[in-house]
């Protein structure tokens, strides 16, 4: 499974990123925030997005995965 997990360095977004990246099941996880997580793990990639209301430049790197995590 492939995911995308946003809000990644708040404390809950941080939880849900660690318990992907630890799951067997999670083969790839795109974390989009705003500044990097300060975590390097080889299942992740990170996209740095400053706008979240100007996304059209990289909507095509958020195609082809199975569930996305919006940790409020």
């Amino acid at each position: 499974m492939k995911v995308i997990v946003t809000g990644v360095t708040g404390m809950v977004g941080e939880g849900v990123l660690l318990e992907c990246l630890d799951n067997p099941a999670v083969e790839r996880v795109l974390s989009v925030s705003r500044r990097p997580s300060g975590h390097v793990h080889p299942k992740l990639e990170e996209l740095l997005v400053p706008d979240f209301r100007e996304l059209a430049d990289v909507e095509p790197r958020l195609t082809g995965y199975d569930g996305c995590f919006c940790p409020v």
